[in-house]
């Protein structure tokens, strides 16, 4: 995409971090950094962007997760505390010595890392449809996907012994993203788009393989509860009823958890998707303004 700027942070031996930032950054502001979601790229927050209300009130920085976008590293192996690390770097980069942090689905758990890796650059934690939870029993028993036998049945599809210089993902994995994320916001047109965008960040030998990885960290990523009362930020949860991957009941247990949270609430938005951000997309930006303007600290 040529909004898209690419920025060098060391972690992992290197790493080409990209992100877009609709605005110029302007130092009296607050500073929202924003996390996609699974195998999606930074445009899942093309309404952010182009949303004049909310880039005049902060800066957006979304950065693409490893193994997604144009975000490109020297190790083909890495977890979300990676990414959590990169987005980090990717901060002091650009000069940004504090954030609030927005993360859809897995991006909820990544901004739950920054808090904890770095409490004093993050101001607060905005998590939209995600868990903190691994794929456990008790996931299950909540009501949300079976992570574990989706993960493994991709990341069996997606390994090979051999190169596939040719390969491309399956038309259906955009239907799949469609259902699952964008739910009754879905149309033809994002349809199209998102079949190109996966068509093109995944193309190829390299693709595949971190389009594989991305599969892994999903179903063998660790779990949070034991760390969530050390996250001392302001939390404001975000969760659409109609989330098809995580339930609204484990987002109304998983927010009790954040015990030493300056605040910790959870809105549920009705008829909201997974893809929050997407589906409901004024909903969101009203929760986050009022959020942001609550809890800014300048320096």
């Amino acid at each position: 995409m040529p909004n898209v700027k690419i920025v060098h942070v060391p972690h992992l031996g290197g790493i080409d971090a990209a992100y877009q930032m609709p605005f110029p950054f302007r130092a009296e502001k607050p500073t929202l950094v924003l996390v996609n979601a699974m195998t999606t790229s930074s445009e899942l927050y093309r309404p952010q962007f182009d949303d004049s209300g909310l880039n005049g009130m902060m800066n957006l920085i979304a950065i693409e997760p490893l193994g997604h976008g144009q975000t490109r590293a020297k190790s083909e192996h890495f977890t979300y505390w990676d990414t959590a690390i990169m987005n980090l770097q990717v901060m002091d980069a650009l000069g940004t010595k504090r954030a609030f942090a927005l993360g859809t689905s897995q991006g909820g758990w990544i901004v739950a890392r920054m808090a904890l890796l770095a409490p004093e650059k993050i101001q607060g934690i905005i998590p939209l449809g995600t868990s903190m939870d691994y794929e456990s029993p008790r996931s299950l028993a909540m009501g949300n996907w079976d992570g574990l036998t989706q993960c493994a049945a991709s990341r069996d599809a997606l390994t090979s012994a051999e190169p596939t210089p040719d390969f491309r993902l399956d038309d259906s994995y955009s239907k799949l993203m469609m259902k699952v994320g964008f739910g009754k916001a879905a149309t033809p047109e994002l349809e199209s788009f998102w079949t190109n965008e996966l068509s093109v960040n995944y193309a190829g030998d390299d693709g595949r393989r971190r389009c594989r990885m991305c599969w892994i960290n999903l179903g063998e990523r660790d779990g949070l509860h034991g760390r969530l009362p050390d996250i001392k930020c302001p939390v404001l949860w975000l969760h659409g009823s109609d989330d098809a991957a995580f339930s609204v009941r484990n987002a109304e247990d998983e927010i009790k958890m954040f015990t030493n949270a300056k605040v910790a609430s959870l809105i549920v938005i009705p008829g909201g998707a997974h893809y929050l951000s997407a589906s409901h997309p004024k909903e969101v930006r009203t929760a986050v303004m009022e959020f942001v303007d609550k809890h800014f600290q300048r320096e």
